[in-house]
């Protein structure tokens, strides 16, 4: 259910990942046309925000990509605290950790804290790859089907843009049609969920899989936000500290759900 409702000037933090500028299949000027209308206080870039390793073989870096980075780097001139978290495809950079450059922060990790006082771990989120499930042979299949799909993806929307009609992904309508697909999800879902539990925090907010959603565990909550090669998404916090997935057209596409709190814990009986 879509709700475009929430006022857009009120973004207090803003959540971007999985840019993967460099390769043809980033959506940069969509990326771009939203951070027009878009002013947060708090830009985070969640990872895979340029895809190095595709880069060793060929890359692409169009004008609306340059324009992007441009930009990025106004909104940092201009106020906006933009911290960079570095995912598996831009690596490299995590050797920059803690370092400032260009008035970008470069972190391994983060701790945010919402305007309403919970705490939540942000990281890419490719740390969590050992805890799923999957058979390697499964793993290159659905590497290689990914990046046949984002090449059909690229050619239906020129397409649609011939026709005069908006951004739709193929990619992502056939992967929510893969079991396979949706169990490595919910796998990812867990252990996200449990690393921030484990942590005492309040949730966990990262990228990396391509799948924007929310999901909860006991006193627990999850956020992902998306990407922007597929899905083209990105999370919101407001100035009360709600969380939010919107599109490229800045439409509420999702709330945080409810948490049920965590159970207390049972106390010890004093022995007789």
């Amino acid at each position: 259910m879509t709700d475009s409702s929430i006022a857009l000037t009120d973004a207090r933090t803003l959540f971007i990942s999985d840019l993967h500028m460099g390769t043809p299949d980033c959506q940069a000027a969509l990326l771009d046309s939203l951070l027009r209308r878009v002013r947060p206080r708090r830009l985070y870039l969640v990872g895979d925000i340029i895809d190095l390793i595709a880069m060793r073989k060929r890359a692409v870096l169009p004008t609306a990509q340059q324009r992007l980075v441009a930009r990025v780097l106004r909104l940092a001139r201009g106020g906006c605290e933009v911290i960079y978290i570095p995912g598996n495809h831009d690596a490299a950079l995590r050797k920059l950790c803690g370092l400032k450059l260009y008035n970008v922060r470069i972190e391994r990790r983060m701790i945010h804290v919402t305007a309403d006082n919970r705490r939540l771990l942000v990281s890419h989120g490719d740390e969590f790859d050992t805890h799923v499930r999957m058979a390697p042979w499964l793993m290159a299949l659905g590497d290689g089907m990914h990046q046949f799909v984002l090449s059909l993806n690229r050619w239906c929307n020129h397409g649609r843009r011939l026709l005069g009609m908006p951004y739709w992904s193929l990619a992502a309508a056939l992967k929510n049609q893969v079991g396979a697909a949706r169990r490595y999800v919910e796998q990812f879902e867990q252990a996200a969920l449990h690393q921030a539990a484990r942590e005492g925090l309040d949730g966990y907010i990262g990228g990396h899989i391509h799948k924007a959603g929310f999901a909860t565990g006991p006193g627990v909550l999850y956020c992902n936000d998306g990407d922007w090669v597929e899905h083209c998404t990105a999370l919101m916090e407001d100035g009360e500290g709600r969380l939010s997935l919107i599109d490229w057209q800045g439409r509420v596409i999702g709330k945080e759900p409810a948490v049920e709190p965590r159970p207390m814990a049972e106390p010890s009986l004093a022995r007789a």
